[in-house]
């Protein structure tokens, strides 16, 4: 498996790309500002499965045609841009129904979180620089002369997003804690989720205007 030091060295540059709050940290505090703390974490956890997921793919070998293939690249990219903006269209659109959201505990009902769960997911598996990310990184972390190979990425993705459930679950507590600030007046409410929703579109297109070293 994979050697102490590496596995030290990786979790560190992990941190350093973590802690900088990137689309996923920046989609949590979204959620966290417009729904609350649950839905914070449970967008986290979401993230976090969508984010392994290309762990797997990158293990199995999808990560390294990824990296090669422009059209694949842009496919994906395209597809991750199109759903952000979706959700940022959604949330501006419902802005002035966060009224109801806030008078229930943590921002709604709880037969919306496998909704939440599965939008989280969905943005975490279709996020074209995460996978670019381990495709690029993973391998030089990896012995081949310990042998198994695919096993000492998957340790090594699970070592990420250990840290990304950490850092981003930290963000998205912070951010509900300032949502009762925001819940004490109508203008707030409405400026909550029509702010979020911009920032889930300029997410969306900024993924899209994302460009390839080659």
């Amino acid at each position: 498996m994979v050697s102490s030091d590496r596995l030290a060295a990786f979790a560190a540059l992990s941190f350093l790309l973590i802690v900088v709050p990137g689309p996923s940290v920046l989609f949590v505090i979204g959620r966290a500002l417009a729904h609350g703390r649950r839905a914070a974490l449970t967008t986290v956890v979401g993230n976090t499965l969508g984010a392994y997921v290309l762990v797997v793919a990158v293990a199995l070998g999808v990560g390294s045609i990824v990296e090669r293939s422009v059209l694949v690249f842009t496919a994906l990219k395209l597809v991750g841009a199109a759903y952000l903006v979706y959700l940022g269209v959604r949330a501006w659109r419902r802005r002035g129904s966060l009224r109801d959201a806030f008078a229930q505990p943590d921002g709604g009902p709880a037969h919306g979180g496998l909704r939440t769960l599965g939008e989280g997911f969905a943005v975490g598996v279709a996020n074209p620089k995460t996978i670019v990310f381990f495709a690029a990184v993973l391998p030089q972390f990896v012995d081949p002369g310990r042998g198994q190979v695919p096993a000492q990425m998957l340790l090594l993705g699970l070592v990420f997003n250990v840290i990304a459930v950490a850092s981003d679950s930290v963000w998205g507590l912070v951010a509900s804690g300032a949502r009762e600030w925001f819940a004490r007046s109508p203008r707030r409410l409405a400026a909550v989720g029509g702010v979020g929703g911009l920032t889930m579109i300029g997410l969306g297109v900024t993924v899209a205007a994302t460009g390839r070293s080659d």
